[in-house]
């Protein structure tokens, strides 16, 4: 080998200089003109209190652009198929990789949606059983619950020279169940829900909400001509009944007027079955929930598929067989499979099945519906496909992704984050835990406050930095909860006697009442399924879970609440004008943007635009409705006040409205007074919307609440404001059982109910029941073990 001869290190490649992401004068939503500077190929973490502008950052400025600018790199008649993206609001964002984003945006909740189906794990499992079922069925769609079984038979005129008609038969075998159409359950309505039998249809005989009192649908059935409309429902011959019931649409005249007479059960179904229950009215859904049961589909057990795809099986197992096995168990016989001829197909099978494992979910079942997961689970699931993945200088973005994880998996979920860095990417986390903060290489703290407060970087640095930093989060790093001295005495107990639902093996418990209770327990154990699945919804149970508010930009926390009634109808009052003018969704809106405030103007593939309206500058009201005044505010002034401001608005003088004034305080007390009255519920975080619901929620007249994970997108220092919330619903009079992983709650509960010791089959059992104190001697568990070491016990 030649020996160098100069001994100056080699001049830096000019490709290794772009090394940094930068992002100078970001705007978006809370943003006040934000730049950093992000290392790449280091893992990040963005930390401040909810609402500070963390998803802003990330996911809406930073992935929001290296989305944009890779969809552009598509042909516009691509292009025109997906979705258009806006430029973020930000002067410079440089140095972008290819951005892959796991949030927790809920899977979509089609009852034909599976884990199996989200992950490609049932694709390769019918490919497998299209190759090795014994007997052969069929192709992969002989064994896809989605796929129905189509006969057809016909002629046809092949032109081909001389032209003649040919016989043809067309059979095509898929693997649905022709009863429940793969759905796995059938629905059946409670006839007894619907009306009273003793009574005749004059009499009232309805009980469906809008059927009552005599209004048109009532007068439909009771003037129809096919039976006696004063004879008493139980009276009716078959053929009456069947005309009551399920007659075919029939045009006919009533009073004068043409209508279309159709049987109660089908009307029902399309005008109150077909929509979404979030939607309706309270009254309409709390019908629904009565009338409709669903029980489990008797030709396919559940399983979705058809005969033919049950009985063709690899080693005694059927593909409903092999989908209803825990995943872990699946990827042990799968393991056990030694076929060359599908050799590549059960690789690929096995490193899907093993990467469940890995990061925690092994306790699911591929034929789990995708929208019963928990945001963390459905997260997880989606990291899945990332985990194999050869590719590297990308940038991963992950919202809050030991959400709904147990500390014992926290320290798992960390080590595939640093593996993510390691193999050469970009790793973004927004978060709010002290443990995945520490093994942050680069630390950006977002704040001060939350909502106009907020959106400002107020240190960016090493995590020992951040600790010295004096900044929310820095000071509240170490915070470390101590277990309470002494403990609140139950009022009484609610008693669950062989609970049975999902995992859980016949558990008996008493769950104090008058008290804190902490539900705890490894992700999979059995938490949600013992008090989701065996507390009555009747017994004065409020249930505030995990599912994601509904609502439309149109959509504000004035609307959700239900706040804005009783301030439309003072400004009605004060004016002596009709509330209705008050809504700009109503009477009251802006002609030419509808009340939106903004017109869009669509432009195909290109992003489309949204200017402000120029008639009514956004403030989404007709200008003869803004001369109406109450306490001298028009009602644009009034959405466009915070929570607090509002508060101390319609709490004295002129404006004094104690019905806004009450669930204005409900919105303060659980931590959500910087939000404006009028922001769109799209653009609020995931930890805004869960305390949102709870507001909402604290109004009900239910005497025991259970809330699933509320400290899910709350920054540490907002913990001890939802203790003190929780605190003063149990003072006065409440039952509070909480679902929680954060040890500060366990501390601070009254009495605790541990799940366990392991997730799916090795779970289901109550492994610990007693006080904080008491667990923390004992160390017996694994959640006693960490709250052990958390309060430094």
């Amino acid at each position: 080998m030649p020996k160098r001869t100069d001994t100056h290190p080699p001049a830096p490649h000019a490709a290794d200089s772009h090394d940094l992401i930068r992002v100078h004068g970001a705007r978006e939503n809370n943003l006040k003109d934000v730049s950093i500077e992000i290392p790449k190929r280091r893992l990040t973490v963005f930390t401040g209190v909810s609402g500070s502008g963390k998803s802003s950052l990330v996911f809406d400025t930073i992935a929001a652009e290296s989305q944009r600018l890779i969809n552009e790199t598509y042909s516009a008649f691509v292009q025109g198929f997906m979705p258009t993206l806006a430029r973020p609001e930000a002067d410079v964002l440089d140095g972008l990789t290819t951005v892959i984003a796991v949030d927790q945006q809920r899977m979509g909740a089609d009852p034909r949606s599976t884990v199996g189906t989200v992950t490609d794990a049932n694709a390769m499992l019918r490919i497998l059983f299209s190759r090795l079922g014994k007997p052969h069925i069929g192709p992969p769609g002989a064994y896809a619950f989605n796929v129905p079984s189509v006969h057809a038979a016909g002629a046809i005129t092949v032109e081909r020279g001389a032209k003649k008609a040919e016989k043809v038969t067309f059979k095509r075998t898929g693997g649905m169940c022709p009863r429940c159409e793969g759905r796995g359950a059938v629905s059946d309505i409670d006839l007894s829900q619907l009306y009273d039998d003793s009574k005749s249809i004059n009499e009232g005989a309805f009980t469906i909400p809008g059927y009552t009192g005599g209004g048109w649908n009532s007068r439909l059935y009771a003037e129809s001509g096919f039976f006696d409309p004063d004879k008493p429902i139980r009276r009716f011959t078959k053929k009456e009944l069947h005309d009551l019931l399920h007659r075919e649409p029939t045009r006919m005249k009533i009073a004068g007027i043409n209508m279309t007479y159709e049987g109660l059960i089908p009307r029902v179904q399309k005008s109150m079955l077909a929509k979404d229950k979030e939607a309706m009215q309270p009254h309409v859904r709390a019908f629904v929930e009565r009338a409709v049961t669903f029980t489990t589909c008797p030709e396919c057990g559940g399983t979705r598929l058809a005969e033919g795809a049950r009985s063709s099986k690899i080693k005694r197992k059927s593909i409903a067989d092999v989908c209803a096995m825990e995943i872990r168990d699946l990827a042990e016989w799968v393991r056990g499979l030694k076929e060359p001829s599908v050799a590549p197909l059960l690789t690929a099978l096995q490193q899907t099945l093993d990467s469940f494992v890995e990061i925690g979910l092994g306790y699911l079942a591929l034929d789990r519906p995708a929208g019963t997961l928990s945001g963390g689970e459905a997260q997880r699931v989606k990291m899945i496909r990332h985990l194999g993945s050869s590719l590297t200088d990308v940038t991963y973005v992950f919202d809050e992704p030991t959400s709904g994880l147990h500390p014992h998996d926290v320290q798992r979920m960390n080590n595939l984050l640093l593996r993510l860095r390691d193999k050469g990417n970009t790793v973004l986390v927004v978060e709010h835990k002290p443990e995945v903060i520490a093994i942050a290489d680069h630390v950006v703290d977002l704040g001060p406050g939350a909502g106009t407060a907020g959106g400002s970087v107020c240190f960016e640095g090493t995590v020992e930095g951040l600790r010295a930093s004096g900044t929310v989060t820095g000071r509240h790093l170490d915070d470390r909860a101590a277990v309470k001295d002494t403990v609140r005495e139950p009022a009484g107990a609610l008693g669950i006697r062989g609970a049975t639902a999902n995992n859980l093996r016949g558990v008996d418990v008493d769950i104090p009442l008058g008290v804190l209770t902490v539900v705890t327990g490894v992700a999979g154990s059995g938490k949600s399924s013992l008090l989701h699945g065996s507390v009555s919804a009747d017994a004065g149970v409020v249930s505030v879970d995990q599912s994601p508010i509904r609502g439309s930009r149109r959509s504000n926390p004035a609307t959700y609440t239900g706040l804005l009634d009783p301030v439309r109808k003072a400004f009605a009052k004060a004016n002596g004008v009709k509330p209705a003018l008050f809504s700009a969704n109503s009477e009251g809106a802006c002609p030419t943007c509808n009340g939106a405030g903004v017109v869009y103007t669509d432009l195909a593939m290109m992003a489309g635009v949204a200017t402000p309206c120029e008639e009514c500058e956004g403030k989404r009201f007709q200008a003869s409705v803004l001369d109406h005044h109450l306490g001298g505010r028009d009602i644009s002034e009034v959405l466009a006040m915070s929570v607090t401001e509002a508060e101390e608005f319609f709490g004295a003088g002129e404006a004094r409205t104690p019905a806004a004034h009450r669930i204005l305080g409900r919105l303060a007390d659980v931590g959500l007074g910087y939000l404006t009255l009028g922001q769109p519920l799209t653009t609020l975080s995931g930890g805004e919307r869960q305390r949102l619901k709870l507001a909402t929620h604290m109004a009900d007249k239910g005497g025991v609440y259970i809330l699933d994970e509320p400290t899910t997108g709350l920054h540490l220092a907002d913990v001890q404001q939802l203790l003190g919330l929780l605190d003063r619903l149990v003072d006065s009079g409440k039952s509070v059982i909480v679902i929680e992983h954060h040890q500060a709650v366990m501390a601070h509960a009254d009495w605790i109910i541990d799940l366990g010791p392991g997730a799916g089959h090795d779970g289901g059992r109550i492994v610990f029941e007693g006080t904080p104190a008491e667990l923390v001697a004992a160390r017996s568990t694994l959640t006693g073990e960490h709250l052990a070491d958390y309060v430094g016990a």
